[in-house]
């Protein structure tokens, strides 16, 4: 495997009840801002939790925070902070309130001419707030790294900074009991494409990060199903939440080349039509499985055979058949697995290849080697 350095500096309190944690975290000094999202919190007895635990300090709240968290409703949290002089966040929700409380945090601290610049230039982020989070839809991993995903107009960017990667995580799977089951489909499926880009690559004698890889999948492929059956089920609830939060923290990621070219191109999807993000990853991952199978060769026979038993065939049968697999598990969970199915025709491929030049993203994938005419073949095998 390659040489790296792995720290994560996120400690997790999971388990029932663990909102009361929040008191031993957060200083008694600080002037907290609760960030979250539509209000399903005063729905499911979550605000109320955290109403009581902050009920000895000097906190306030900001609502609104939108899946896939758009620049112009941030900058107004940022405003507030600034005049109020708010000097610790807590972001109680799903990944895009994390997301989002992550940039807020970076653009208080930013010097330079506009925040934007933080994403559309990747301008080095040299301070920020302190922030904590108290997750209630398991899916982006966002809780224990520092990476986010912003929205602008038709432009999803992402930036990455240690100094947004939370100071403590509250993982309560009882806050996960209300959720939709197209929720709950988009959590498990967005994980596992996570567990994806990390490990469908090639091998580097990775063991330790390709078995902890399998792993996740196969939890993932178990509960996920389950989640839909028995969404009242806590244990479910509680290891779907696990592998979510284990999937994307660095480990799994430490040493091993990564691909990213479903999420590059799923931003896109998501930044022009307003496809949920696991929903636009469960679209193109079979798409680049198809189209970049030669150089994945090894590590699709290996995905193959220890996560869904296949050994027997030639090679591109057994290739074919653990692609099939892979969609099937998506049609179980109810998401689409193509652009026809997301109600997308042959003329969105121009309208998103457009933007991934606009973006720069012209050289995607492990090698480097997914430029536009690659995407372009990606995006005609996901029709």
């Amino acid at each position: 495997m390659d040489n790296f350095t792995f720290f994560n500096n996120t400690r997790i309190h999971f388990g029932e009840g663990q909102i009361s944690k929040v008191t031993s975290e957060i200083p008694k000094d600080k002037k907290v801002l609760v960030l979250y999202g539509g209000g399903s919190i005063k729905k499911n007895g979550v605000y109320d939790q955290v109403k009581a635990v902050l009920a000895d300090y000097n906190w306030s709240e900001f609502s609104g925070i939108e899946p896939n968290p758009k620049y112009e409703t941030l900058l107004k949290a940022v405003a507030i902070i600034k005049a109020e002089n708010f000097d610790y966040l807590l972001a109680v929700g799903g990944g895009s309130v994390v997301d989002g409380t992550k940039f807020i945090a970076a653009a208080c601290r930013f010097e330079g001419p506009e925040p934007w610049d933080i994403l559309e230039a990747q301008a080095v982020v040299n301070s920020a707030l302190t922030l904590g989070c108290i997750l209630t839809l398991p899916a982006t991993g966002s809780e224990s790294n520092g990476n986010a995903v912003i929205t602008r107009e038709h432009n999803k960017l992402a930036f990455n900074s240690p100094l947004v990667c939370p100071a403590f995580a509250i993982l309560d799977p009882t806050t996960t009991l209300s959720l939709s089951p197209r929720q709950s489909a988009n959590g498990v499926v967005g994980a596992f494409v996570h567990v994806m880009e990390q490990y469908l690559t090639y091998p580097v004698n990775a063991k330790v990060q390709d078995r902890f890889a399998e792993a996740l999948l196969l939890n993932l492929i178990e509960e996920g199903p389950k989640v839909l059956k028995t969404p009242d089920d806590l244990a479910v609830r509680s290891n779907i939440m696990w592998s979510a939060t284990q999937a994307l923290n660095g480990l799994i990621g430490a040493g091993v080349p990564q691909d990213w070219t479903s999420h590059g191109i799923g931003h896109e999807l998501t930044g022009h039509y307003g496809i949920d993000h696991a929903r636009s990853l469960s679209i193109i991952l079979p798409a680049v499985m198809k189209i970049c199978r030669i150089e994945k060769e090894e590590k699709l026979l290996q995905y193959g055979e220890r996560v869904f038993a296949i050994t027997e065939g030639a090679i591109d049968q057994r290739i074919d058949q653990a692609i099939a697999q892979t969609i099937n598990f998506f049609t179980i969970m109810n998401v689409p697995t193509t652009l026809n199915h997301a109600g997308l025709e042959r003329a969105s491929i121009e309208v998103l290849l457009n933007s991934l030049k606009k973006h720069g993203m012209v050289a995607l994938g492990e090698s480097r080697n997914n430029d536009l005419s690659r995407s372009r073949k990606i995006l005609e095998a996901a029709l």
